[in-house]
């Protein structure tokens, strides 16, 4: 008798297996439900267009020369708003916001590797589908990246580039691997869906004062950011692959630098953490003709601090075309 009820009951690693599984399961619910909620609080205020299968969520506003602005990782395009950068440029120009493939309210579908020439031939679409001719293209963190490749890859339809905040050349990133687990598959639908989030959460104060240091975070930027919608599990699969995919999006790209026929301006924050600005320097010692300007008290988030400063490179460039 006491043989059978020994088999009888669920081993304990059964239990353990059980217990893990409802709680992932009720954590998987909770994500689900927040990001559905945070999108209700943060309605596309801007309209779509659908390219190559992807459905792009973007604002086009003002008149003049066109501009188009990419954002960074974890951020949207919105970032451009809230940093009083696409207020200014408004007075002067078109200036067409995307967010990227999987930020945001646009889509990024399973099936393609999304390096940056990938984003840049999907954005170039865009461009030709909403008669953006020849824009100013001004790119920050990995926005950088994809302004270099759509100016690689087309250059005749690339008036200028302003580069900020960017990761130009391959180098040892711990980060990497950290936030490369996300992409991969299957764990990284399970880790964005259930512990990625929290993980998030409770991480955030710190990788928001290392955006920003040495400078401090704009009140504006605290009021706006949604880390809500950062920590989607969506949006962490695209933050993630986006991470993995940066090596290799710079490699096929830095050997083609020195060819860039346009106006190029590079930005870097003298107290960048995140990208040091050797690579910012770099970059302009392998571009012939472009400029190079290292704001003191900056770090990564520049363009939150001195927003002036990059509309100012926008006009210039966009004499220079």
């Amino acid at each position: 008798m006491n043989l059978l009820r020994r088999y009888s009951r669920p081993s304990l690693t059964a239990r353990t297996l059980a217990w893990t599984a409802a709680a992932l399961g009720t954590l998987a619910l909770a994500n689900h439900l927040l990001a559905g909620r945070a999108e209700r609080r943060h309605p596309p205020e801007g309209k779509f267009i659908e390219v190559d299968g992807v459905r792009l969520h973007y604002t086009d506003r003002g008149t003049g020369r066109p501009v188009v602005l990419l954002h960074g990782n974890m951020v949207t395009g919105d970032d451009f708003n809230t940093s009083g950068v696409a207020d200014l440029l408004l007075q002067n120009h078109r200036v067409i916001i995307f967010d990227r493939p999987g930020f945001g309210h646009s889509e990024r579908p399973r099936g393609r590797i999304w390096t940056a020439s990938e984003q840049a031939g999907l954005l170039h679409e865009a461009f030709r589908q909403l008669g953006v001719e020849r824009p100013v293209v001004v790119g920050h963190s990995w926005g950088a990246i994809v302004a270099l490749a759509i100016a690689e890859g087309y250059p005749a339809d690339t008036a200028g580039l302003v580069l900020l905040s960017g990761y130009y050349f391959p180098t040892l990133r711990p980060d990497v691997w950290t936030v490369g687990l996300g992409a991969i598959p299957v764990l990284g639908d399970i880790l964005r869906y259930t512990i990625s989030p929290i993980f998030g959460w409770l991480t955030m104060p710190l990788i928001k004062r290392a955006l920003f240091s040495p400078a401090r975070i704009t009140e504006r930027f605290s009021e706006e950011f949604s880390s809500a919608m950062a920590l989607r599990p969506s949006q962490i699969r695209a933050t993630a692959v986006d991470g993995a995919l940066m090596i290799p999006s710079v490699l096929a790209l830095q050997s083609r630098y020195e060819t860039l026929p346009m106006p190029v301006t590079i930005i870097a924050g003298e107290g960048d953490k995140v990208v040091f600005k050797r690579s910012a320097e770099r970059l302009h010692r392998s571009i012939p003709g472009s400029r190079l300007q290292v704001l003191n008290g900056t770090g990564h988030m520049l363009h939150h601090v001195a927003p002036g400063t990059v509309a100012s490179a926008v006009a210039e460039v966009a004499e220079r075309r």
